[in-house]
């Protein structure tokens, strides 16, 4: 499996965004929260999304480089993630703190929750 975030693994519909928010489930590992919903069992792969709130942050350069951060993270770790799953997610994570962390922190907290996720899943 190659590292890497490409085009078809982003959630970007919003259809499927709000259908997320509407019956999805969420996990939390702080600063980080969850929001998954399963939506086939057919296909093995993850849509993912991540977000970061302006009332936390106002300047969007701060939001953009959290949320750059939390792809990174993400990336690096999904071996892990997405081959623990069986059948289609869509996935939304969301950055609650008002500072920002740094990256090996968040990398920790990345991979807790993603753990925590796949056992919960299984």
């Amino acid at each position: 499996m190659r590292l890497t975030l490409s085009k078809e693994e982003k959630l970007k519909s919003r259809k499927l965004i709000e259908k997320l928010f509407i019956e999805g489930d969420s996990l939390k590992e702080y600063p980080l929260r969850l929001k998954y919903l399963k939506i086939r069992d057919e296909n093995n792969s993850v849509k993912v999304a991540f977000s970061v709130p302006k009332r936390n942050f106002k300047l969007a350069v701060d939001r953009n480089r959290i949320k750059r951060l939390l792809r990174e993270s993400y990336r690096k770790n999904k071996v892990v993630f997405v081959e623990g799953l069986i059948g289609e997610y869509i996935l939304m994570f969301m950055y609650t703190d008002s500072i920002e962390w740094s990256q090996v922190d968040l990398d920790k907290k990345i991979l807790r929750l993603m753990n925590k996720f796949v056992k919960s899943e299984k």
